[in-house]
């Protein structure tokens, strides 16, 4: 169990221990202790100073502003704002080191997802040299989750599609790294009622929201099961969470996860 908390301004405080009681209130549980990002900050600079060492990370003094206003900003994927690579020679005189990037090539990253498919992209094309420390002092989430995922032996990854576009940075730097690659699996979102992706803000499943798990925690599991796709059978719709997730373990099925987002239903 890693949490992710390498933004400390933004950190809730007590959020953390709600969303462990959360999960454990649904049946789930991890081995070992707790991993907090926010504690970690002594490996994710020692890796970061050996891709500052080696030439392939390097100051930049670019504010997000200045980049914006630059009207031959080149545009990548979806959009993104891709760097134009202005300090990448050296800083130009006057500028101060702000953020760190990692310096990226012209080489495809290819991988195939367990859900997903094929995916290959460019990253010179679709965001050019990209932040692994933020100009406000915090590591970036690229870095960070490779590090982490390196020293836990992590091998495979499940998680969220609106992160599939991070997957080719954190595999482009597994490798400049020598680490193994994980195997990547990324699932279709959930919707909200304008169509976009279900905010936290719109439905929260937490305890410290009054929710009670208890009563409803089953329901959300059965209702999870068939958002995926899978074919959990009725009698286990008023089963308990551990019932529930039994036969998950048992029975589930990757092949039949659909790759669109949809809106999530209860039965």
């Amino acid at each position: 169990m890693r949490m992710e908390d390498l933004d400390t301004p933004r950190v809730v405080p007590g959020m953390a221990d709600d969303i462990l009681a959360t999960l454990e209130s649904l049946g789930l549980a991890w081995d070992g202790e707790v991993v907090r990002q926010s504690r970690r900050t002594a490996a994710y600079e020692a890796t970061l100073a050996e891709l500052v060492r080696t030439g392939m990370a390097y100051p930049c003094g670019c504010s997000r502003t200045e980049i914006l206003s630059i009207g031959s900003a080149p545009h990548g994927r979806a959009d993104e704002i891709r760097y134009p690579g202005l300090c990448r020679n050296g800083l130009p005189a006057g500028k101060s080191p702000r953020a760190i990037r990692v310096r990226v090539t012209d080489a495809p990253v290819t991988f195939m997802d367990g859900i997903m498919g094929e995916v290959t992209e460019n990253l010179s094309e679709s965001c050019g040299d990209f932040v692994v420390k933020r100009a406000d002092g915090p590591f970036a989430y690229q870095l960070a989750v490779v590090v982490d995922d390196a020293e836990a032996g992590v091998n495979q990854v499940v998680r969220g599609a609106d992160l599939l576009a991070s997957t080719p940075r954190q595999i482009y730097l597994q490798r400049l790294l020598g680490y193994a690659v994980p195997g990547y699996c990324h699932l279709p979102l959930v919707t909200g009622p304008n169509g976009a992706k279900l905010s936290k803000r719109e439905n929260a499943i937490s305890l410290a929201d009054g929710r009670d798990l208890q009563k409803e925690g089953g329901t959300l599991l059965f209702a999870s099961l068939s958002f995926l796709g899978q074919k959990p059978p009725a009698v286990l719709e008023r089963a308990s969470c551990r019932e529930i997730l039994a036969w998950g373990v048992a029975s589930f099925d990757p092949a039949v996860i659909p790759r669109r987002p949809a809106p999530f239903t209860r039965h």
